[in-house]
Protein backbone atom coordinates (compact mmCIF):
# COMPACT_ATOMS: atom_id res chain seq x y z
CA UNK A 1 0.00 0.00 0.00
CA UNK A 2 2.56 2.27 0.61
CA UNK A 3 4.41 1.66 -2.51
CA UNK A 4 1.17 2.25 -4.06
CA UNK A 5 0.66 5.62 -2.64
CA UNK A 6 4.77 6.69 -3.13
CA UNK A 7 3.97 6.37 -6.90
CA UNK A 8 0.56 8.27 -6.61
CA UNK A 9 2.20 11.13 -5.33
CA UNK A 10 5.27 10.45 -8.06
CA UNK A 11 2.20 10.81 -10.70
CA UNK A 12 0.77 13.88 -9.02
CA UNK A 13 4.38 15.38 -9.02
CA UNK A 14 4.70 14.79 -12.40
CA UNK A 15 1.48 15.88 -13.39
CA UNK A 16 1.65 19.48 -11.37
CA UNK A 17 4.78 19.97 -12.77
CA UNK A 18 3.96 19.36 -16.11
CA UNK A 19 1.00 21.97 -15.56
CA UNK A 20 3.20 24.61 -13.90
CA UNK A 21 5.78 24.21 -16.80
CA UNK A 22 2.51 24.67 -19.64
CA UNK A 23 1.45 27.57 -17.34
CA UNK A 24 4.93 28.98 -17.59
CA UNK A 25 4.80 28.19 -21.73
CA UNK A 26 1.41 29.52 -22.12
CA UNK A 27 1.53 32.60 -20.03
CA UNK A 28 4.44 35.67 -20.05
CA UNK A 29 6.03 38.28 -17.58
CA UNK A 30 5.03 41.60 -19.49
CA UNK A 31 2.20 42.24 -22.37
CA UNK A 32 2.33 41.54 -25.68
CA UNK A 33 0.40 44.42 -26.62
CA UNK A 34 0.68 47.73 -24.39
CA UNK A 35 -1.50 50.46 -25.94
CA UNK A 36 -3.84 52.78 -24.69
CA UNK A 37 -8.29 51.95 -25.51
CA UNK A 38 -8.25 55.17 -26.96
CA UNK A 39 -9.59 55.50 -30.60
CA UNK A 40 -8.40 58.57 -32.70
CA UNK A 41 -10.90 60.77 -34.62
CA UNK A 42 -9.01 59.36 -38.04
CA UNK A 43 -10.51 56.36 -36.81
CA UNK A 44 -13.83 57.89 -36.68
CA UNK A 45 -13.35 59.68 -39.70
CA UNK A 46 -12.39 56.40 -42.07
CA UNK A 47 -15.63 54.32 -40.67
CA UNK A 48 -17.74 57.76 -41.61
CA UNK A 49 -16.47 57.30 -45.11
CA UNK A 50 -16.61 53.57 -45.16
CA UNK A 51 -20.40 53.76 -43.75
CA UNK A 52 -21.06 56.75 -46.86
CA UNK A 53 -19.91 54.98 -49.76
CA UNK A 54 -20.78 51.41 -48.80
CA UNK A 55 -24.40 52.80 -47.44
CA UNK A 56 -26.53 48.51 -46.67
CA UNK A 57 -29.68 50.50 -47.27
CA UNK A 58 -28.74 51.34 -50.63
CA UNK A 59 -27.65 48.07 -51.59
CA UNK A 60 -29.73 45.25 -53.25
CA UNK A 61 -29.81 41.88 -52.26
CA UNK A 62 -27.21 39.26 -53.72
CA UNK A 63 -25.07 42.36 -55.40
CA UNK A 64 -21.14 41.70 -54.91
CA UNK A 65 -19.11 44.55 -53.72
CA UNK A 66 -15.54 45.23 -52.88
CA UNK A 67 -14.70 47.51 -49.71
CA UNK A 68 -11.23 48.30 -48.93
CA UNK A 69 -10.45 48.84 -45.59
CA UNK A 70 -7.14 50.99 -43.83
CA UNK A 71 -5.25 48.94 -41.64
CA UNK A 72 -5.20 51.36 -39.17
CA UNK A 73 -9.17 50.91 -39.07
CA UNK A 74 -9.27 47.45 -38.44
CA UNK A 75 -6.06 47.58 -35.77
CA UNK A 76 -8.10 49.90 -33.57
CA UNK A 77 -11.26 47.76 -34.14
CA UNK A 78 -9.58 45.04 -32.97
CA UNK A 79 -8.15 46.63 -29.96
CA UNK A 80 -11.67 48.13 -29.00
CA UNK A 81 -13.05 44.46 -29.10
CA UNK A 82 -10.45 43.43 -26.39
CA UNK A 83 -10.87 46.30 -24.33
CA UNK A 84 -14.54 45.72 -24.07
CA UNK A 85 -15.17 42.01 -24.21
CA UNK A 86 -12.06 40.56 -22.99
CA UNK A 87 -10.40 43.80 -20.29
CA UNK A 88 -7.88 43.47 -22.49
CA UNK A 89 -5.49 44.93 -25.33
CA UNK A 90 -4.96 43.96 -29.12
CA UNK A 91 -3.35 45.00 -32.22
CA UNK A 92 -3.53 44.33 -35.94
CA UNK A 93 -0.67 44.73 -38.39
CA UNK A 94 -0.72 43.63 -42.15
CA UNK A 95 1.69 41.52 -43.93
CA UNK A 96 1.44 40.47 -48.15
CA UNK A 97 0.50 36.90 -46.74
CA UNK A 98 -1.86 37.84 -43.83
CA UNK A 99 -2.90 39.75 -40.93
CA UNK A 100 -0.82 39.66 -37.52
CA UNK A 101 -3.24 39.27 -34.84
CA UNK A 102 -2.23 40.07 -31.04
CA UNK A 103 -3.72 39.96 -27.87
CA UNK A 104 -2.75 40.59 -24.37
CA UNK A 105 -5.22 39.73 -21.35
CA UNK A 106 -3.74 40.94 -17.88
CA UNK A 107 -3.65 38.13 -14.97
CA UNK A 108 -3.33 37.63 -11.18
CA UNK A 109 0.43 37.52 -10.55
CA UNK A 110 1.52 39.85 -12.85
CA UNK A 111 1.26 37.65 -15.66
CA UNK A 112 -0.45 37.79 -19.12
CA UNK A 113 -1.71 35.90 -21.29
CA UNK A 114 -0.87 36.61 -25.11
CA UNK A 115 -2.22 35.04 -28.11
CA UNK A 116 -0.63 35.63 -31.83
CA UNK A 117 -2.20 34.58 -34.35
CA UNK A 118 -1.73 34.72 -38.39
CA UNK A 119 -4.72 35.00 -40.62
CA UNK A 120 -4.61 34.20 -44.12
CA UNK A 121 -6.44 35.37 -46.93
CA UNK A 122 -8.23 33.09 -49.39
CA UNK A 123 -11.48 32.68 -50.49
CA UNK A 124 -14.71 32.88 -48.34
CA UNK A 125 -13.81 33.54 -44.47
CA UNK A 126 -10.91 34.25 -43.91
CA UNK A 127 -8.63 30.79 -41.84
CA UNK A 128 -6.05 30.82 -39.20
CA UNK A 129 -2.53 29.95 -40.37
CA UNK A 130 -0.67 29.63 -37.20
CA UNK A 131 -0.90 30.72 -33.54
CA UNK A 132 0.99 30.94 -30.57
CA UNK A 133 -0.23 31.17 -26.74
CA UNK A 134 2.57 32.52 -25.07
CA UNK A 135 5.68 30.90 -26.06
CA UNK A 136 2.95 27.56 -26.54
CA UNK A 137 1.94 26.26 -30.15
CA UNK A 138 -1.17 25.97 -30.93
CA UNK A 139 -3.43 24.25 -33.82
CA UNK A 140 -5.13 26.22 -35.77
CA UNK A 141 -7.84 24.22 -36.05
CA UNK A 142 -8.06 24.58 -31.95
CA UNK A 143 -8.20 28.58 -32.25
CA UNK A 144 -11.24 28.47 -35.14
CA UNK A 145 -12.59 26.04 -32.81
CA UNK A 146 -12.35 28.00 -29.55
CA UNK A 147 -13.99 30.78 -31.81
CA UNK A 148 -16.96 28.91 -32.94
CA UNK A 149 -17.56 28.27 -29.41
CA UNK A 150 -17.29 31.38 -28.13
CA UNK A 151 -19.51 32.78 -31.12
CA UNK A 152 -22.20 30.11 -30.15
CA UNK A 153 -22.14 31.07 -26.36
CA UNK A 154 -22.70 34.56 -27.13
CA UNK A 155 -25.94 33.57 -29.62
CA UNK A 156 -24.21 35.09 -33.01
CA UNK A 157 -24.24 31.51 -35.12
CA UNK A 158 -26.98 32.97 -37.25
CA UNK A 159 -25.14 36.06 -37.64
CA UNK A 160 -21.89 33.80 -38.19
CA UNK A 161 -23.66 31.39 -40.98
CA UNK A 162 -25.11 34.79 -42.45
CA UNK A 163 -21.00 36.15 -42.93
CA UNK A 164 -20.23 33.38 -44.08
CA UNK A 165 -22.94 33.24 -47.11
CA UNK A 166 -21.90 36.68 -47.75
CA UNK A 167 -18.24 36.92 -47.86
CA UNK A 168 -16.77 36.25 -51.02
CA UNK A 169 -13.06 36.85 -50.90
CA UNK A 170 -10.21 39.09 -48.17
CA UNK A 171 -6.75 39.77 -49.41
CA UNK A 172 -4.13 41.88 -47.89
CA UNK A 173 -2.02 44.80 -48.75
CA UNK A 174 0.74 44.99 -46.58
CA UNK A 175 2.28 47.46 -48.63
CA UNK A 176 -0.61 49.84 -49.20
CA UNK A 177 -1.87 49.22 -45.48
CA UNK A 178 -5.26 47.90 -46.50
CA UNK A 179 -7.82 45.12 -46.68
CA UNK A 180 -10.67 44.17 -49.40
CA UNK A 181 -13.68 41.99 -48.44
CA UNK A 182 -15.24 41.13 -51.62
CA UNK A 183 -19.20 40.36 -50.43
CA UNK A 184 -22.49 39.37 -51.59
CA UNK A 185 -25.36 41.96 -49.57
CA UNK A 186 -27.69 39.97 -48.00
CA UNK A 187 -30.12 42.33 -45.85
CA UNK A 188 -30.77 39.78 -43.63
CA UNK A 189 -27.09 40.66 -42.14
CA UNK A 190 -28.68 44.28 -41.55
CA UNK A 191 -31.99 42.96 -40.21
CA UNK A 192 -29.50 40.53 -37.74
CA UNK A 193 -27.30 43.13 -36.31
CA UNK A 194 -30.51 45.09 -35.10
CA UNK A 195 -31.70 42.09 -33.38
CA UNK A 196 -28.30 41.66 -31.96
CA UNK A 197 -27.83 44.62 -30.57
CA UNK A 198 -31.31 44.98 -29.14
CA UNK A 199 -32.83 42.19 -27.62
CA UNK A 200 -37.01 42.34 -26.63
CA UNK A 201 -36.18 42.98 -23.74
CA UNK A 202 -34.10 45.90 -24.72
CA UNK A 203 -36.98 47.23 -27.03
CA UNK A 204 -39.23 46.90 -24.37
CA UNK A 205 -37.48 49.38 -21.73
CA UNK A 206 -36.93 51.61 -24.88
CA UNK A 207 -40.54 51.72 -25.09
CA UNK A 208 -41.50 51.94 -21.34
CA UNK A 209 -38.23 55.03 -21.48
CA UNK A 210 -39.76 56.96 -24.52
CA UNK A 211 -43.52 56.99 -22.73
CA UNK A 212 -42.16 57.98 -19.32
CA UNK A 213 -39.94 60.79 -21.51
CA UNK A 214 -43.40 61.52 -23.33
CA UNK A 215 -45.52 61.90 -19.62
CA UNK A 216 -42.97 64.07 -18.24
CA UNK A 217 -42.71 66.73 -20.77
CA UNK A 218 -46.60 66.37 -22.44
CA UNK A 219 -48.00 68.83 -20.31
CA UNK A 220 -45.02 71.76 -21.51
CA UNK A 221 -45.56 74.38 -23.26
CA UNK A 222 -43.76 74.09 -27.14
CA UNK A 223 -40.44 75.35 -26.55
CA UNK A 224 -40.22 75.70 -22.54
CA UNK A 225 -37.21 75.10 -20.67
CA UNK A 226 -36.36 72.04 -18.46
CA UNK A 227 -33.09 70.81 -17.01
CA UNK A 228 -31.36 68.18 -17.83
CA UNK A 229 -31.20 67.40 -14.37
CA UNK A 230 -34.64 67.59 -13.91
CA UNK A 231 -35.18 65.42 -16.66
CA UNK A 232 -32.54 62.60 -15.28
CA UNK A 233 -33.67 62.98 -12.09
CA UNK A 234 -37.45 61.99 -13.34
CA UNK A 235 -36.98 59.56 -15.67
CA UNK A 236 -33.66 57.03 -14.85
CA UNK A 237 -35.35 54.60 -12.42
CA UNK A 238 -33.17 54.12 -8.81
CA UNK A 239 -34.16 50.05 -8.95
CA UNK A 240 -32.18 47.04 -9.07
CA UNK A 241 -32.09 47.35 -12.98
CA UNK A 242 -31.26 51.21 -13.06
CA UNK A 243 -28.08 50.63 -15.54
CA UNK A 244 -30.29 48.49 -18.14
CA UNK A 245 -33.13 51.12 -17.82
CA UNK A 246 -30.98 53.90 -17.67
CA UNK A 247 -29.01 53.17 -21.06
CA UNK A 248 -32.36 52.93 -22.63
CA UNK A 249 -33.30 56.04 -21.69
CA UNK A 250 -30.32 58.12 -22.55
CA UNK A 251 -30.86 55.93 -26.42
CA UNK A 252 -34.19 57.63 -26.08
CA UNK A 253 -32.99 61.01 -25.08
CA UNK A 254 -30.26 61.46 -27.45
CA UNK A 255 -32.71 60.22 -30.71
CA UNK A 256 -34.51 63.11 -29.00
CA UNK A 257 -32.40 65.64 -28.27
CA UNK A 258 -30.46 65.14 -31.42
CA UNK A 259 -33.53 65.60 -34.08
CA UNK A 260 -33.41 62.01 -34.73
CA UNK A 261 -36.22 59.64 -35.43
CA UNK A 262 -35.55 56.44 -32.64
CA UNK A 263 -37.34 54.44 -35.67
CA UNK A 264 -34.29 54.73 -37.56
CA UNK A 265 -32.33 52.30 -35.10
CA UNK A 266 -35.40 50.93 -33.32
CA UNK A 267 -38.10 50.06 -35.89
CA UNK A 268 -40.53 49.03 -33.47
CA UNK A 269 -40.31 52.59 -32.55
CA UNK A 270 -42.28 53.96 -35.64
CA UNK A 271 -45.48 54.14 -33.20
CA UNK A 272 -44.23 54.86 -29.87
CA UNK A 273 -46.04 57.87 -28.66
CA UNK A 274 -43.74 61.19 -29.90
CA UNK A 275 -41.72 63.41 -27.43
CA UNK A 276 -43.34 66.84 -27.03
CA UNK A 277 -40.34 69.48 -27.94
CA UNK A 278 -38.97 71.37 -25.35
CA UNK A 279 -35.71 72.76 -24.27
CA UNK A 280 -33.94 70.80 -22.59
CA UNK A 281 -30.73 72.70 -20.70
CA UNK A 282 -27.46 71.89 -19.33
CA UNK A 283 -25.58 75.10 -17.43
CA UNK A 284 -28.23 76.71 -19.09
CA UNK A 285 -27.05 75.93 -22.74
CA UNK A 286 -28.96 73.50 -24.73
CA UNK A 287 -25.88 72.46 -26.88
CA UNK A 288 -24.35 71.67 -23.89
CA UNK A 289 -27.22 68.78 -22.64
CA UNK A 290 -27.01 67.38 -26.39
CA UNK A 291 -23.15 66.82 -25.99
CA UNK A 292 -23.67 65.73 -22.21
CA UNK A 293 -26.52 63.07 -23.33
CA UNK A 294 -25.40 61.85 -26.40
CA UNK A 295 -22.10 61.22 -25.46
CA UNK A 296 -23.14 59.19 -22.16
CA UNK A 297 -25.86 57.12 -24.45
CA UNK A 298 -22.70 55.91 -26.65
CA UNK A 299 -20.73 55.46 -23.64
CA UNK A 300 -23.32 53.65 -22.17
CA UNK A 301 -24.35 51.37 -25.10
CA UNK A 302 -20.81 51.55 -27.02
CA UNK A 303 -18.28 52.29 -24.37
CA UNK A 304 -15.85 54.99 -23.14
CA UNK A 305 -13.44 55.44 -26.10
CA UNK A 306 -16.57 55.44 -28.58
CA UNK A 307 -17.70 58.21 -26.93
CA UNK A 308 -14.29 59.99 -26.58
CA UNK A 309 -13.36 59.12 -30.04
CA UNK A 310 -16.74 60.62 -31.63
CA UNK A 311 -16.86 63.86 -29.33
CA UNK A 312 -13.48 65.04 -30.43
CA UNK A 313 -13.78 64.02 -34.37
CA UNK A 314 -17.10 66.18 -34.26
CA UNK A 315 -15.00 68.83 -32.20
CA UNK A 316 -12.44 69.02 -35.20
CA UNK A 317 -15.20 68.99 -37.81
CA UNK A 318 -16.46 72.02 -36.51
CA UNK A 319 -12.94 73.84 -36.41
CA UNK A 320 -12.86 73.07 -39.90
CA UNK A 321 -16.11 73.72 -40.99
CA UNK A 322 -18.51 74.19 -38.04
CA UNK A 323 -18.76 76.62 -35.32
CA UNK A 324 -15.30 76.48 -34.08
CA UNK A 325 -13.70 74.00 -32.02
CA UNK A 326 -14.94 74.71 -28.56
CA UNK A 327 -13.29 72.82 -25.03
CA UNK A 328 -16.69 73.59 -23.19
CA UNK A 329 -18.28 70.90 -25.32
CA UNK A 330 -15.32 68.84 -25.25
CA UNK A 331 -15.75 69.17 -21.44
CA UNK A 332 -19.65 68.64 -21.30
CA UNK A 333 -18.92 65.38 -23.98
CA UNK A 334 -16.51 63.96 -21.18
CA UNK A 335 -19.33 64.77 -18.42
CA UNK A 336 -21.20 62.52 -20.62
CA UNK A 337 -18.95 59.78 -21.14
CA UNK A 338 -18.43 59.72 -17.35
CA UNK A 339 -21.82 59.63 -16.61
CA UNK A 340 -22.37 57.14 -18.84
CA UNK A 341 -19.87 54.74 -17.65
CA UNK A 342 -20.46 55.43 -14.33
CA UNK A 343 -24.45 53.91 -14.78
CA UNK A 344 -22.76 50.38 -16.69
CA UNK A 345 -19.95 49.79 -14.05
CA UNK A 346 -21.09 51.54 -10.74
CA UNK A 347 -24.74 52.32 -11.12
CA UNK A 348 -25.19 52.49 -7.06
CA UNK A 349 -23.25 55.25 -7.08
CA UNK A 350 -24.93 57.25 -9.66
CA UNK A 351 -28.21 56.43 -7.59
CA UNK A 352 -27.54 57.16 -4.43
CA UNK A 353 -26.57 61.15 -6.06
CA UNK A 354 -30.23 60.64 -8.23
CA UNK A 355 -31.55 59.69 -4.89
CA UNK A 356 -30.86 63.42 -3.03
CA UNK A 357 -31.74 67.04 -4.98
CA UNK A 358 -30.25 66.53 -8.74
CA UNK A 359 -28.74 69.65 -10.25
CA UNK A 360 -27.11 70.52 -13.44
CA UNK A 361 -24.28 71.60 -11.41
CA UNK A 362 -23.73 68.07 -10.19
CA UNK A 363 -23.13 66.74 -13.50
CA UNK A 364 -21.28 69.39 -15.50
CA UNK A 365 -18.43 71.75 -13.25
CA UNK A 366 -17.86 75.66 -14.16
CA UNK A 367 -16.64 75.35 -17.71
CA UNK A 368 -17.90 79.00 -19.39
CA UNK A 369 -13.83 80.03 -18.92
CA UNK A 370 -12.69 77.63 -21.49
CA UNK A 371 -11.95 78.28 -24.80
CA UNK A 372 -14.41 77.46 -27.28
CA UNK A 373 -15.44 79.00 -31.03
CA UNK A 374 -12.09 78.17 -32.36
CA UNK A 375 -12.06 77.96 -36.19
CA UNK A 376 -8.72 76.24 -37.75
CA UNK A 377 -6.11 78.51 -37.72
CA UNK A 378 -6.41 80.30 -34.36
CA UNK A 379 -7.14 76.61 -33.31
CA UNK A 380 -3.34 75.06 -35.26
CA UNK A 381 -2.16 78.51 -33.82
CA UNK A 382 -3.07 77.90 -29.93
CA UNK A 383 -3.00 73.75 -29.60
CA UNK A 384 -1.68 72.49 -32.99
CA UNK A 385 -3.29 68.90 -32.62
CA UNK A 386 -4.36 66.66 -30.25
CA UNK A 387 -1.41 65.18 -29.39
CA UNK A 388 -0.02 68.54 -28.63
CA UNK A 389 1.52 69.26 -25.18
CA UNK A 390 -1.31 72.93 -24.78
CA UNK A 391 -3.61 70.50 -26.00
CA UNK A 392 -3.17 67.50 -23.64
CA UNK A 393 -2.76 70.24 -20.61
CA UNK A 394 -6.37 71.67 -21.72
CA UNK A 395 -7.84 68.71 -21.57
CA UNK A 396 -6.06 67.43 -18.47
CA UNK A 397 -7.56 70.59 -16.76
CA UNK A 398 -11.16 69.14 -17.87
CA UNK A 399 -10.27 65.82 -16.15
CA UNK A 400 -9.28 67.96 -12.67
CA UNK A 401 -12.43 69.75 -13.04
CA UNK A 402 -15.08 66.87 -13.78
CA UNK A 403 -12.42 64.89 -10.89
CA UNK A 404 -13.87 67.48 -8.28
CA UNK A 405 -17.69 66.55 -8.63
CA UNK A 406 -18.48 63.86 -6.18
CA UNK A 407 -20.42 61.84 -9.04
CA UNK A 408 -17.38 60.97 -11.11
CA UNK A 409 -14.61 60.29 -8.29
Amino acid sequence: MRRVLGKLAIIALILFGALLLLAMLATDGKPLVERSEAISPTTVAQAKRLLATNDPRQQQRGEVRTIVVPASLLDEGVNYLAGRYLHGRGALRLQEDGANVALSVALPGHRFLNLHAVVAPGVGMPRIASAHLGKLPLPPALIEFAAAQAIARYGFEKERELAVQALRQVSFDGTGGTASLTYAWEPDILDRARAAAQSEADIKRLRESQLSLTALLAHRAPGSRITLAEVLGATIPTTDDASLRGRAMLLVLASHLAGKDLAAVVPAAKNWPRVRWVTITLAGRHDLAQHFVISAALAAWAGEPVADAIGLYKELEDARHGSGFSFIDLAADRAGTRFGEILIRNPEQLMAAMRTTFRDEQLLPAVGDLPEYLYQPEFKRRFDNPESPQFKAMTAEIEHRLDTLPLYR
